[in-house]
């Protein structure tokens, strides 16, 4: 019998489309606070290549280190996600058609990158820790 923690979690990817700010935050968000149960991935439809400082710095405020890479969706062809939540508008429209198997949840989260405020990078970020869980748990359906 495989008593390996992570045979028993169920995984999910969060896709946005510059894989720097939100989708990363959500993934180190789950990674940290529920990583008994989940584990979380991110990517882009458009990767911008880094991770937002910004997203970073929010992050640290409430303990989470996250050392994540912006990649792209591609880089998960043939995995298999228990859900795929995407966290922006066109990554909702552009999402790749393989990632089709697992359950599907859009919840569309402002994008603090466009303003460079570490307030709304804040805002986003505690946004997260409140509906993330809720959308695992299928509390939550948008």
């Amino acid at each position: 019998m495989n008593t390996d923690q992570s045979s028993k979690r169920s995984k999910v990817l969060f896709l946005c489309t510059g894989n720097s700010c939100r989708s990363q935050m959500a993934e180190a968000i789950i990674n940290a606070r529920f990583s008994k149960t989940w584990q979380a991935f991110s990517a882009g439809t458009k990767p911008a290549g880094y991770v937002h400082p910004l997203a970073i710095k929010a992050l640290d405020e409430i303990g989470i280190q996250h050392d994540g890479q912006s990649k792209h969706a591609d880089a998960f062809k043939g995995e298999h996600f228990d859900l795929v939540i995407t966290v922006c508008d066109s990554a909702a429209e552009e999402c790749p058609l393989w990632l089709g198997k697992g359950k599907k949840i859009h919840h569309s989260f402002f994008d603090p990158a466009t303003t460079n405020d570490m307030s709304d990078f804040r805002e986003v970020r505690d946004a997260m820790l409140v509906i993330l869980p809720a959308l695992l748990s299928g509390s939550l359906e948008t």
